[in-house]
């Protein structure tokens, strides 16, 4: 465990000093945050920018607005996210829960406790673990590690985790080994999502100029 900690740390050390801080998530209230953990499934932060965007000219980017809002006529507003139809009744369905548990407000889910926050998001049909935990983390500062799979891609290449390692597994081993701190979690997951897509590609990875390059 003592090596994996060092490593770990080293890890974010090199990241840190290369990329300098992220100042994620983008996005200008916690309840951006919620629309966003939902739209970014399955594409890329430029369709979920646009789709945010649609809905903000609309003024519709508020609990109230959104709650109120028709699930069809929503799906036309996100239709840039792709998967639009499913993501649309995913988002009715995590602000359902929290009209229903937190007579809408979302603050109030943030004040519970981490676990019981988690669950009750886990329990929404549509919030996998790394969408319940990115919200927490970046809408709500929970102290969670967000997996991802730039995270495996990553981690899997330098061989702290095998191919198959699952999303528990991953987390409980950042979590077990790094200081448990919001802040920590939040530059670090972003610090991994901008090596993934900028050098730690899927295909053709460029290692050499990797920042992570011998390590």
């Amino acid at each position: 465990m003592a090596s994996s900690a060092s490593r770990l740390l080293a890890i974010y050390e090199a990241l840190y000093g290369f990329w300098g801080p992220q100042h994620w998530w983008p996005a200008d209230s916690a309840f951006e945050v919620l629309v966003g953990t939902v739209l970014t499934q399955n594409t890329n932060w430029q369709n979920v920018k646009k789709a945010i965007a649609a809905l903000r000219d609309a003024g519709l980017l508020s609990f109230k607005a959104l709650n109120a809002l028709p699930e069809a006529e929503l799906a036309t507003y996100i239709r840039a996210s792709g998967y639009y139809n499913l993501k649309a009744r995913r988002l009715k369905n995590l602000l359902q829960m929290i009209a229903d548990n937190y007579a809408g407000d979302l603050e109030l889910l943030f004040l519970e406790e981490t676990a019981v926050a988690r669950r009750k998001l886990l329990a929404v049909r549509g919030v996998g673990p790394e969408t319940a935990d990115s919200l927490l983390l970046y809408g709500g500062a929970h102290p969670l590690f967000v997996i991802d799979a730039y995270t495996h891609r990553i981690f899997s290449r330098h061989h702290l985790f095998p191919e198959e390692c699952d999303y528990q597994t991953m987390q409980e081993l950042f979590m077990d080994c790094l200081p448990g701190d919001a802040q920590l979690f939040n530059e670090y997951h972003a610090l991994i999502v901008i090596t993934a897509k900028t050098f730690c590609k899927k295909k053709e990875p460029l290692c050499e100029r990797c920042p992570l390059n011998g390590m």
